[in-house]
């Protein structure tokens, strides 16, 4: 074994590296719990859970989940007060596809926050499923 590690050092660096990376990038996505569609209505129906949709503007005008409240993920850090009240409330994260709620689950956790779900598959899912939205 010594020998084929001598021999292939940088490919044995390579997948040390990577394999690293890998498990670092799991690790650090320890925000929300990823919920479906089926279950995020069924959170806001039964529960009254907040849905705060972190994208841009231009994304927000374009169509949101009724009743969702905006706020850009590069502004969800300076405005954690707004959602004070929610600390022990279920409060879903969307975005266009999942990526940037995830992150933005990450902030609220790391606030405080003890009930955070991601919407998977974000609004491009919401909409498949033909749920309503709103543009105002």
């Amino acid at each position: 074994m010594w020998e084929f590690l001598q021999h292939n050092w940088f490919w044995a660096l390579l997948a040390a590296v990577s394999g690293a990376w890998l498990l670092w990038q799991i690790l650090a996505q320890s925000g929300g719990e990823d919920v479906s569609v089926a279950q995020a209505t069924l959170m806001i129906n039964r529960e009254d859970a907040l849905v705060v949709d972190v994208r841009e503007s231009a994304e927000w005008s374009a169509g949101h989940i009724p009743h969702a409240r905006h706020i850009a993920l590069g502004q969800l850090a300076s405005r954690l007060a707004e959602l004070e009240k929610y600390k022990d409330k279920p409060v879903i994260m969307v975005c266009a596809s999942g990526n940037r709620s995830s992150s933005g689950c990450s902030i609220l956790k790391k606030a405080g926050f003890s009930r955070v779900f991601n919407l998977s598959g974000g609004m491009r899912a919401w909409i498949e499923a033909g749920l309503p939205v709103a543009k105002k």
